[in-house]
């Protein structure tokens, strides 16, 4: 059964007094899978229904393109980094708390695109804390990635993510219908499709997530937590920031779009896989987010196209991929070596991501145990 998610579906609305707990909305998914385009999106939506967004995004590192999409979204946003929010989750709970100071209605949070076992490790711990109403946990699905990294000949690092993260849904929901209507099948019943780019399916996902009819976290994971830190390691990771001043003025656009294609055709030449590149160039009339979810690929391009050109711009990118964090850096130093142009207050990180190490962690066994006894005292 296909639900498309086309809007049709009664508008929710958060009625109430202002003692009302926010709703937490997480979307979890893949690297690319578009999340953080979903949430600005489902965000605007809340907007037009007179209600309050905010958003916390997560990453293994610091300098993130998507903490950069957000603000210049007017999203109200902040970033927990240095691990997933399972890892930092006292980090999640401070900065949580810290957003509510501009009494958001719903604060989406996203964790880092390599991540699993969210269930056991970030909404039931939360569910503890008491202070946030739960939806349900949606994880965003690229149809094309779902493809290839259900495919026989898939690496299987990144196969064993991807299928823990379906695994472990509450919701599931096809991203990039604008692109593609075709999914493969994974399991998931009903199929819902949704266009962050168009708002196909944006406004039905919202009243979904936010009726209360879908419990959150219910899916608890059985993982091998050896097999998990060798699939993340398995990925290098790459954060860049710096202060573009090109020698003839140029518009976000030209900046990205040359740079961008000579990283990939360099990985693709050393072997080396894209799992997910992006990055904002942001100049004074304007800014412009590219990112690509394989190697030789079309960018996905947001922002502004015609933006002027300037004579500095600020740049972010960051790089998930298969291979060795010192080549991957390597290559993206010389590509930025041979712009036109002169390179300022540049700050590079790359590295593997350390193993997984959840500050809690319920386990199936007693969540199976506690539903047990509440079964009973009913």
């Amino acid at each position: 059964m296909i639900n498309a998610c086309s809007g049709s579906a009664r508008a929710v609305t958060l009625r109430g007094e202002a003692r009302e707990l926010p709703w937490l909305i997480v979307v979890g998914g893949f690297l690319g899978a578009g999340k953080t385009t979903l949430m600005v999106a489902a965000a605007k939506e809340l907007e037009r229904r007179g209600l309050r967004s905010a958003v916390v995004l997560n990453d293994q590192s610091e300098g993130l393109v998507d903490t950069e999409y957000a603000a210049l979204s007017g999203l109200p946003s902040d970033e927990v980094t240095g691990g997933c929010f399972c890892c930092r989750f006292s980090d999640l709970v401070r900065v949580l708390d810290k957003l509510r100071a501009d009494a958001p209605n719903v604060i989406f949070a996203e964790p880092v695109g390599s991540c699993t076992d969210i269930s056991a490790t970030t909404l039931y711990p939360l569910q503890e804390y008491g202070s946030y109403r739960l939806a349900p946990y949606t994880v965003l699905v690229d149809p094309e990635r779902a493809k290839a990294l259900l495919h026989h000949d898939a690496d299987p690092n990144l196969a064993f993510l991807f299928r823990k993260q379906i695994e472990e849904a509450d919701l599931i929901c096809f991203s990039k219908s604008d692109i593609t209507n075709e999914v493969p099948e994974i399991g998931a019943d009903p199929i819902r499709q949704i266009s962050a780019k168009t708002g196909q399916g944006v406004a039905a996902w919202l009243d979904e997530v936010l009726s209360g009819q879908v419990s959150a976290g219910k899916e608890i994971l059985d993982i091998d937590y050896a097999q998990y830190a060798q699939a993340e390691g398995a990925l290098a990771w790459l954060n860049l920031q710096a202060t573009i001043r090109p020698s003839v003025p140029q518009s976000p656009a030209q900046v990205l779009g040359p740079l961008l294609d000579n990283i990939d055709a360099e990985l693709t030449e050393a072997g080396i896989a894209i799992a997910h590149l992006k990055a904002i160039a942001r100049g004074e009339s304007g800014f412009v987010k590219a990112a690509r979810c394989g190697n030789r690929v079309e960018s996905q391009v947001e922002g502004m196209l015609d933006a002027s050109p300037a004579s500095q711009l600020e740049l972010l990118l960051n790089l998930r991929c298969v291979g060795t964090a010192e080549a991957a850096k390597e290559i993206v130093e010389r590509c930025l070596d041979e712009m036109n142009a002169k390179i300022c207050d540049l700050r590079i990180q790359a590295f593997h991501p350390a193993a997984p190490n959840p500050e809690r962690r319920v386990r199936k066994e007693d969540v199976a145990a506690e539903a047990g006894v509440a079964t009973q005292a009913r």
